[in-house]
């Protein structure tokens, strides 16, 4: 199946509107510690992002005990991947062939986790703008129950914009427009959950509104609309902490309201 079409430049007017972005910069990050999961054995992560063009990894959510134990949502050498390490041994590496490769769109991803399927390949999907992906440099899938580290317990920290895990270190941080950030602690959702294709433009993938959803114990929802705290969580739960962050992170760039943007994929000289 084709890859849906992304926003372009300019605002689609009508339905829901998407107010604020995040601008990651690659130095800034929000965290929280988690508490007892609603079931640690399955996740939702959704967001749209307009992400750096790069061949540096630039994540979108993690989680995680230690060097050991730890999970990434993320792109690497511009592809979309999800990454993890139990007991320091590499038991997760799903990535996409797919390339992230237009600068000027945004792109909704999806990873729904949930251990408790029988068929492996069933037990992580990756989805971009509403559309399962199917072909993968790398499928190495989690053991049938292993835990999510993105709601597990309270001996996890979940990062929203950089790879990061609860013994405080940090790398590989995000750079980009973060948007209408979910994660869902309980359920393996499709995107469905999150966006519907345009009734006015044949094939365009846009958000919907998702206050309705139910988030769980470790779940939250960022729609950055508070530039004051940009960590609060429209759900309800615990606040995400801001490292590096501050009002004028705020954006009005959007999945509804996308800007212009130079192209770096494209060089000219004299």
């Amino acid at each position: 199946m084709p890859l849906a079409l992304v926003y372009p430049a300019n605002t689609l007017s009508g339905g829901f509107e998407v107010a604020n972005s995040c601008r990651f910069n690659g130095d800034a990050y929000l965290h929280k510690q988690l508490g007892t999961a609603t079931n640690n054995k399955k996740c939702t992560v959704s967001l749209w992002v307009k992400p750096q063009v790069s061949d540096t990894r630039n994540t979108f959510v993690s989680g995680g005990i230690d060097g050991d134990n730890y999970q990434k949502f993320r792109t690497a050498n511009d592809g979309f991947s999800f990454y993890g390490n139990h007991s320091g041994s590499n038991n997760l590496h799903v990535e996409c062939n797919r390339m992230l490769r237009d600068p000027a769109a945004f792109y909704h991803v999806v990873m729904a986790f949930d251990s408790t399927q029988a068929t492996s390949s069933n037990r992580i999907k990756l989805y971009v703008n509403g559309v399962q992906e199917t072909s993968f440099n790398n499928a190495t899938y989690p053991a049938e129950d292993a835990i999510c580290y993105f709601n597990s317990a309270s001996t996890s920290d979940i990062f929203v914009g950089a790879f990061g895990r609860q013994d405080d270190t940090i790398g590989e941080q995000g750079e980009g427009y973060f948007s209408e950030v979910c994660v869902i602690d309980g359920l393996a959702l499709t995107p469905t959950s999150f966006g519907e294709y345009s009734e006015t433009t044949p094939g365009l993938w846009k958000p919907i509104d998702v206050s309705g959803l139910t988030f769980g114990n470790n779940g939250f929802y960022l729609d950055f609309e508070d530039s004051s705290n940009l960590g609060n969580d429209v759900n309800g739960g615990t606040d995400l902490t801001a490292v590096s962050l501050d009002a004028t992170d705020q954006a009005t760039d959007t999945p509804t309201n996308n800007f212009c943007t130079l192209n770096p994929l494209f060089k000219s000289g004299a």
